[in-house]
């Protein structure tokens, strides 16, 4: 737990590598398309819960990755953003089922150290382009349902994405209370 709450506070927080590809605005809405580097991510699936609940827990079981309890025993420092996954349903709720991601901070990239929470799991991803938009606050399961409305309104019917889930992204730590940075990513097709 110590390792985790210094890993937070004190380290240096790795941006997950991108390209800007386009920048946009319609009705209000800012938003950009970027391209992602692809590589290894720390992951866990929660089912059966709230998102906002889901979230939070899936968090801190990646925190407390990062943070030391792995088999070396190191703490790989922080990377963002944090990345959930939600499902929408049909009224644009979220289903109770996320998958909360990180990346692997660059150096351990190539032998990242095994977790010791069995519910983390270590995924290769592809690279991919989003279409994302920005927003503050202490992010919760409304704000990215509405910004993702949002930003589906401003791209109008002609980008191609994937409908079926997208992702919630937080950039800070939950001790800073302002500037916080939250985006809404639809991986596009």
């Amino acid at each position: 737990m110590l390792g985790m709450v210094k890993n937070t506070l004190l380290s240096t927080v790795e941006a997950w590598p991108y390209r800007l590809l386009s920048k946009g605005e319609k009705d209000q809405v800012s938003y950009e398309e970027r391209t992602y580097e692809g590589g290894k991510f720390a992951a866990v699936e929660l089912v059966g819960k709230p998102f906002d609940e889901a979230s939070k827990e899936g968090a801190v079981k990646l925190l407390k990755y990062v943070g030391g309890s792995n088999d070396k025993g190191v703490g790989m420092g922080m990377t963002a953003p944090v990345s959930i996954t939600a499902f929408p349903a049909e009224d644009g709720s979220f289903q109770q089922k996320v998958k909360v991601s990180l990346r692997i901070p660059s150096q351990f990239q190539d032998s990242p150290p095994c977790p010791t929470d069995e519910s983390i799991k270590i995924e290769e991803r592809q690279g991919m382009t989003i279409y994302s938009t920005q927003f503050g606050g202490y992010a919760k399961e409304a704000d990215y349902v509405s910004y993702a409305a949002k930003l589906k309104a401003a791209l109008g019917s002609d980008a191609a994405y994937q409908k079926d889930s997208y992702l919630c992204n937080g950039y800070d730590p939950p001790m800073k209370p302002y500037g916080r940075r939250n985006e809404v990513w639809f991986v596009k097709e």
